[in-house]
């Protein structure tokens, strides 16, 4: 009885038809994921700091000088610190207000809940941009009023931003709270607990998940947000980094500040990888349950 010994050549041929694409793939995917971020690491890294002169490697060599350059020409240091509180407090607060929101949504049967729940979902179909000139009025009486929560204050920005924020995070958080069980709420009632103590205690440790990602979201739209900032901040110590780099591109300083700008790309980044990692747990099992309830 004789036996068949497959030729190698075509051994590998059926390997690459089953499983050996998946990796072309894979990899050609990650190489495509990692090119712009190399690009920016070796324009960070290059000592002519010029756009004309960057390669995807560095050919003159390693040097740190865009870093201290971005310090010193420039408010670096007050935009960053301008995106963080900015991004912090209007993620808090419409994870907070959400929550809340979604929960009187979910929980509660009112007068005009229906109305409410569409009218959030139609306001949601036009961008917050399109009522940029009633916006820019309206805060202009406000300035004259009220300057501490008016043009070029971190305050007035994030009035701004936790209005278009809190209709998508209300529908997201109200999905997750009809997912859990009345039971809960009944039984807490029955034990003597208000609709606060119900919230807090029982609700809020149950849809960690979801407030994890609303949180996230939030807080990565708002570190980006650019075309409100770059209207509402016009003075340097007030901008954020989005209203701040751009303006290092502005003119004929595109090509001399690209060093600089990657520099502060990089720097840019780090908040918001802080900030998945920190909740990145809280994230996976926020997906899967979503995936499991539907």
């Amino acid at each position: 009885m004789t036996t068949r010994t497959e030729a190698p050549g075509r051994r590998r041929n059926r390997w690459f038809a089953r499983v050996g694409w998946r990796h072309l793939v894979g990899v050609l995917g990650v190489l495509f994921s990692l090119f712009p971020i190399v690009f920016v690491l070796s324009a960070a890294l290059n000592p002519l700091g010029t756009l004309s002169s960057t390669d995807l490697v560095p050919t003159e060599g390693v040097s740190f000088g865009n870093f201290g350059e971005l310090f010193e020409r420039t408010a670096f240091g007050r935009w960053f610190l301008n995106s963080l509180l900015i991004a912090g407090v209007a993620s808090f607060a419409s994870v907070f207000l959400s929550s809340l929101a979604a929960y009187a949504f979910s929980r509660m049967r009112f007068r005009g809940r229906r109305v409410g729940l569409l009218s959030l979902l139609l306001i949601q179909m036009f961008p917050q941009f399109l009522a940029i000139v009633a916006i820019f009025l309206i805060f202009g009486t406000i300035t004259d009023l009220w300057p501490s929560i008016g043009f070029n204050t971190p305050w007035g920005l994030l009035l701004l931003y936790l209005g278009g924020a809190l209709g998508v995070n209300t529908w997201l958080m109200k999905g997750f709270f009809d997912t859990l069980p009345r039971e809960l709420d009944e039984s807490a009632t029955v034990d003597g607990a208000s609709h606060a103590q119900i919230f807090f205690r029982i609700m809020l440790p149950l849809v960690a998940p979801i407030l994890a990602v609303t949180g996230l979201l939030a807080f990565i739209s708002t570190v980006n947000e650019f075309l409100m900032a770059n209207v509402f901040l016009t003075d340097t110590d007030s901008k954020t980094l989005a209203v701040g780099m751009y303006g290092m591109l502005q003119g004929n300083e595109r090509n001399n500040n690209f060093g600089i700008f990657a520099a502060a790309t990089l720097f840019t980044a780090v908040p918001t990888v802080l900030v998945f990692q920190f909740l990145q747990r809280y994230i996976v099992s926020g997906l899967t349950a979503g995936a499991v309830k539907g």
